[in-house]
């Protein structure tokens, strides 16, 4: 879901990460859904792409449940 959010704003990996100030490689995380971000990142998130309750409810299940797979 956030992959899709990007693409929607025109963002790339590379300019995500510099603009939340993590490394690509943990952005490409976030993006693939294998990892929570942060809660300071996740705020960010929330604030950029403007995330409802239930898109954060649907993005934190997904991740959640990659990991238990």
């Amino acid at each position: 879901m956030i992959r899709e959010k990007r693409k929607q704003f025109g963002y790339t990996q590379e300019k995500m990460a510099d603009i939340l100030d993590i490394s690509l490689r943990q952005y490409v995380r976030i993006d693939k859904e294998t990892c929570l971000p942060r809660t300071e990142i996740l705020d960010k998130l929330i604030s950029m792409f403007n995330l409802s309750n239930e898109e954060i409810g649907i993005y934190i299940k997904t991740v959640l449940y990659k990991k238990i797979s």
